[in-house]
């Protein structure tokens, strides 16, 4: 069993939680991510780490409520546990130092880019970033990135924060006013990294993105998560999330994430009511 440390609410949708995990904690690195499940008859959800720490054996998770187990991890608090929190999985982020690098996070999509760019940062790289959301009230982690990067960018649907528009608008404008990056890191929404790759690659400025297919055992077994790089099957759980993003199918990527959507919808509806 894996204790609930802390629990805080970041908006009306998205929530942090502090999990006692000493395997996860002393092994993984920023990019990797784990599967839990809540009890022992829930399905398995796969989250990515949004930081650790090594001394206290603790692990941070962040997810979006939208989904039937999200909805029942939202309803534990602070001492209980939950049943499995296995990990760490997938590849570490390909990090090296450079001079400058830029990332941009959409959603809760700045939740795995945290760690990325905190790690480089380390590695002595100044970095920028760029979150987007559709309010003010969906940034997220804006205190926590300002401890790291050198300049921060705002982009909202609504205007309520930074820029009125998209991360991409936020991007050009940089590029237009001559600011140079070595590589950047896109994390968001699949629409959101085909963006950013659609205005970097022209420019071969190196660009990392993460993807999220469908995925179920995290081994490599079932065959969910395959995505198509470069023109090969590569499967998200063993050979990535991170990937490069000039190699990506994204319009496939996006095709199959809305394979089981009726049904997700279906079981959330009647399933906290069961």
């Amino acid at each position: 069993m894996y204790k609930i440390i802390d629990k805080t609410k970041l908006n009306e949708q998205v929530e942090q939680m502090v999990i006692q995990a000493p395997y996860v904690a002393r092994r993984c690195e920023p990019g990797q991510f784990i599967i839990l499940r809540v009890d022992e008859k829930g399905e398995r959800i796969p989250l990515t780490i949004a930081d650790y720490n090594r001394e206290s054996d603790q692990v941070t998770i962040i997810y979006q409520v939208v989904g039937y187990t999200t909805k029942l991890l939202s309803q534990m608090n602070i001492g209980e546990s939950i049943s499995d929190f296995v990990g760490p999985l997938g590849q570490p982020a390909k990090l090296k130092k450079h001079k400058r690098v830029l990332g941009i996070g959409g959603g809760v999509g700045a939740a795995p880019l945290y760690p990325q760019l905190k790690k480089l940062k380390e590695m002595g790289t100044d970095v920028d970033v760029i979150i987007g959301g559709r309010s003010e009230s969906h940034i997220i982690l804006e205190e926590a990135f300002q401890t790291i990067c050198k300049n921060m960018y705002f982009a909202t649907n609504d205007g309520s924060k930074g820029k009125k528009g998209f991360v991409t608008d936020v991007l050009l404008e940089l590029i237009e006013n001559g600011e140079m990056y070595d590589e950047v890191i896109a994390i968001g929404p699949l629409i959101m990294m085909k963006a950013v790759v659609g205005i970097t690659k022209p420019l071969n400025i190196p660009t990392s993105v993460s993807l999220n297919p469908i995925m179920i055992d995290g081994t490599g077994m079932c065959g969910g998560c395959r995505v198509t790089i470069g023109g090969e099957v590569k499967f998200a759980c063993v050979d990535g999330p991170d990937f490069d993003g000039f190699l990506v199918d994204f319009d496939e990527c996006m095709r199959r994430q809305t394979y089981y959507k009726d049904h997700e919808n279906h079981i959330c509806k009647i399933g906290l009511n069961t």
